[in-house]
């Protein structure tokens, strides 16, 4: 219950800093527009000159998109703007105000991942949901209790690898502050929006196995289109809590690295 009261007032006070000002609202719905605008306009462009990629059409392509929306809307929720203030640019790290988060009697991963909230990527959540709407009437289907829930789980997982990648590649700057790493997986997440298949076959590995973020999008889509097997989900939890684990131990590890600004 501890921890609930602290995550209650992290949300409470990032939400009155976030909207002081309502220009904020404006420019923030403007931007979740043009990022939807630019998915579904890619979408529509690539499946204007084909009918299908590797097996996805633009029904099950367009879930995908969704999901991806909706994945990176919780990423810019909270995962984001509290894992960036600590290794980001001009971050904690960076500046040495690690060592006051550091002498908080809290635990310092719950700390450096729940801190600091965006609620209006809220917005970017509710488009995202619309689009998988769109998507499974595109398709013709009525989700089932049991479809709902595999989404759920798929879902859970994709939310779960996505945060054991940001952890550990936070985690990595420790051992070099310089290099921005999130920023790396930023241009990895982005092609996450469309099936790996259009990727030529390295990438295509890469997405996969090496930076998952192909398995984030494409399982939970499977599962809202009924193409997805008990193994994979099965397997897709088990990739997460796996991840989950080596993630939090690099993380430990690359802080007995950190020296104190006052050193």
């Amino acid at each position: 219950m501890y921890y609930l009261r602290l995550v209650r007032l992290f949300a409470g006070a990032s939400t009155q800093n976030e909207l002081a000002y309502s220009a904020n609202f404006w420019l923030s719905l403007l931007h979740s527009l043009l990022n939807l605008a630019t998915g579904v306009l890619g979408v529509v462009v690539i499946f204007g000159q084909v009918e299908t990629v590797h097996g996805w059409d633009f029904a099950s392509t367009l879930a995908l998109l969704g999901v991806y929306l909706s994945l990176n809307a919780l990423r810019g929720l909270v995962l984001g703007p509290s894992l960036e203030a600590l290794a980001g640019m001009d971050g904690e790290v960076w500046s040495g105000r690690l060592d006051f988060t550091l002498l908080r009697p809290v635990d310092i991963q719950f700390l450096a991942s729940l801190r600091y909230w965006r609620p209006l990527a809220l917005v970017d959540l509710a488009l995202g949901l619309v689009v998988l709407g769109l998507a499974l009437h595109q398709l013709g289907l009525t989700l089932t209790l049991a479809q709902l829930l595999t989404f759920c789980l798929a879902l859970l997982a994709a939310v779960a690898i996505l945060y054991a990648i940001l952890l550990a590649f936070t985690g990595l700057v420790f051992w070099s502050p310089g290099f921005l790493f999130t920023w790396v997986f930023d241009a990895f997440f982005q092609m996450a929006r469309y099936p790996v298949g259009l990727y030529p076959g390295w990438l295509r590995l890469m997405l996969t196995w090496i930076i998952p973020v192909g398995l984030m999008t494409t399982v939970p889509a499977q599962a809202l289109t009924g193409a997805l097997s008990g193994e994979t989900l099965l397997g897709s939890l088990a990739l997460a809590g796996v991840l989950l684990c080596g993630a939090s131990a690099l993380f430990r590890s690359g802080l007995r690295r950190y020296s104190s600004a006052s050193s």
